[in-house]
C-alpha cells in the first residue's frame, strides 16, 4: 500500500511537472509584440497614394531594407516592410494593403515569429488568414508567398534567429502546402540562398540574417527570371 502511494505521488509530481513545463513554454511567445517604429510606419503607409497597378512587397526588415522601385527599375513597386515585424503585425496592418487593391502582393514574413518562439502552426495559420482577407477584400490581387531564407550561425548578432533551421523548414513547407490548397504562387527563395553547409551564403549577408547588396541583387534576379513581375 505504501509503495502504491509512493508511486501515485511520483506520478502526480511528474504530471504536474509536465503541466508546468507546458505552461511555461506556452507563455514564451507574445502575439502583441510590435516594433518601436510600427505605428509611425503604418501611418506613413496610410498617407501614401494607392494605384491599381501597384506591386506591394510586404514583410519585415528583410523586405524593408532596400528600395524596391530602384532595385527592380519599376516605379509602381511599393515597399511595405517594417523592421522587426511578425505575422500578427502584418495581419493588423493588412487593411492598408487591401484597400489599395494592388495588382500583386509579395509576402515574406515569419523569421521574427520563429525567433520569438511563436509555434510553426500559428505562423502558417496567420498566412492562411492573410490569404483569406486579401481574397475577400481585393479578389483581383495576385498573391505570392516567398519562402523564408536561411540564416547563418557563424555570425553572432541575432542569436535568437540562428539554429532554427527545423522551424524555417516547417514554416516553408506549411507555406507551400497552403499555397497549393489556395491556388496561389510560391517563390521558393530558400534554396537560392543556401551555401554548401546549408547556411545563408556569406556573400549575401552582413550579419547572418539581413541581406547585402549582393543578396538583394540575387533576390531580384530570382523574381525577374521567374517572370513574377510581369
Amino acid at each position: 500500500m505504501k509503495l502504491k502511494r509512493t508511486f501515485l505521488s511520483a506520478l502526480c509530481a511528474l504530471l504536474l511537472g509536465f503541466q508546468a513545463q507546458a505552461q511555461t513554454t506556452a507563455a514564451k511567445w507574445d502575439s502583441t509584440y510590435r516594433p518601436a517604429a510600427y505605428e509611425l510606419k503604418v501611418a506613413q503607409f496610410k498617407s501614401y497614394p494607392n494605384a491599381a497597378n501597384d506591386i506591394v512587397f510586404l514583410g519585415n526588415s528583410i523586405t524593408a531594407n532596400t528600395d524596391w522601385a530602384e532595385l527592380l527599375g519599376m516605379s509602381n513597386v511599393k515597399n511595405r516592410g517594417i523592421s522587426g515585424d511578425i505575422t500578427f503585425g502584418v495581419l493588423e496592418r493588412l487593411d492598408e494593403v487591401i484597400e489599395g487593391k494592388p495588382a500583386k502582393v509579395f509576402i515574406l514574413i515569419g523569421i521574427n515569429d520563429i525567433s520569438r518562439n511563436i509555434p510553426d502552426h500559428v505562423i502558417t495559420a496567420n498566412h492562411r488568414k492573410m490569404v483569406a482577407r486579401i481574397k475577400a477584400g481585393s479578389p483581383k490581387t495576385r498573391i505570392y508567398f516567398q519562402t523564408l531564407m536561411p540564416v547563418n550561425n557563424t555570425f553572432d548578432k541575432f542569436k535568437n534567429h540562428y539554429n532554427k533551421d527545423e522551424h524555417i523548414a516547417a514554416v516553408n513547407q506549411g507555406i507551400k502546402d497552403l499555397a497549393k490548397k489556395e491556388k496561389i504562387e510560391v517563390i521558393d527563395l530558400h534554396p537560392h540562398f543556401l551555401d554548401s553547409d546549408k547556411r545563408l551564403v556569406k556573400e549575401y549577408t552582413h550579419d547572418g540574417l539581413h541581406l547585402t547588396v549582393a543578396g538583394y541583387q540575387k533576390w531580384a534576379d530570382v523574381l525577374k527570371k521567374g517572370n513574377y513581375l510581369k
